[in-house]
Order: structure tokens, then sequence, then C-alpha cells
């Protein structure tokens, strides 16, 4: 039947009981298994992962600044991997960094889920943490004009009134 057509017999379930079969054209078939794979991949979004680094010393306005930057990558949807690099003698000084990281991930608590507490490898305390919520960045919706335009020609008369 399906030579008849010039068509093929493709086994489009196979795992099915019974397996389901068509008569379609094959070269047709693939394109659009093609087609739907390459629009799932486009519809993917990658993990972005952003680093800041600390010192174990690391002071206020220091602090402040990179707190700021996190916020920055949160509010684009970025992941944060926060770590404390203690160099040399400094990593006697381990517990400076875990109040350092805990404080970082206090500050961020409202934008940001902490998803590692803080954890010691090697000369590094690393602190991951991933945004809440994310928001995709959209454009306002565009306001009706005939709405929009009494409202402005209200308030002139007003003021040629007042002078």
């Amino acid at each position: 039947m399906a030579q008849e057509q010039n068509l093929d017999l493709v086994e489009i379930s196979p795992t099915a009981v019974p397996p389901v079969c068509r008569v379609i054209d094959y070269s047709k078939f693939k394109y659009e298994q093609k087609k739907k794979t390459r629009e799932l991949k486009a519809k993917q979004t990658k993990v972005v992962i952003k680093e800041i680094r600390f010192g174990p010393n690391t002071d206020d306005h220091d602090f402040a600044f990179k707190l700021k930057h996190a916020q920055e990558f949160l509010k684009e949807g970025a992941k944060i991997k926060a770590y404390v690099h203690f160099v040399g003698r400094s990593i006697v000084f381990k517990e400076r960094g875990e109040i350092l990281l805990l404080k970082f991930a206090q500050a961020l608590e409202d934008l940001a889920k902490v998803e590692q507490l803080p954890k010691l490898e090697g000369k590094r305390m690393f602190l991951y943490l991933a945004p809440k919520a994310v928001a995709p960045a959209k454009k306002p919706a565009p306001k009706e004009a005939g709405k929009e335009a009494p409202k402005e020609a209200k308030p002139a008369p007003a003021d040629k009134a007042a002078e």
C-alpha cells in the first residue's frame, strides 16, 4: 500500500502495544523531528554561574560592593558561587571566612536561597546561592493612547488657569 503511494511505512512508537506505524514520507518525518529538537534546544536556558571572591579579612566597604554586584547577578537570574580564598597562613582563620559567607548569604536571603552552606575545599571555602524567583526581563505593556491622552489633557487647562 505504501509503495503504491510512493511513501514509506514508518514505525512511530515501537514501545507501544501494539506498535504504532504510519504511512508517510520518511524524509519529511525526519525533517520535522529535527525541527522539533532544534526548537526545544532553542528554548533551553543555560545556567550562568558568577563567582565572587572574598579574602578572610574583607572589609565592610568591599563586602558591600560585592554584595551589590551579587544582587545584580541574582536579578539577572544567574547563580552565585561565593568563596573565601585563604592565602598562606590565613587558613588559620577558617571561622572568619565562614562568618563572612554566612553574613553574605543572610544579606541576600530576600533574593536568593542557599544551595550549599559554606564548605572548605583545599584553600577555598565555597557558598552556592541560587535566585529565588527568576523574572524574565519583559518590556512594559504599551498603554492605550485613548485612555492616556485625556489624563494629560485635563491638567493642562488647570495649569493655564493658575497662571
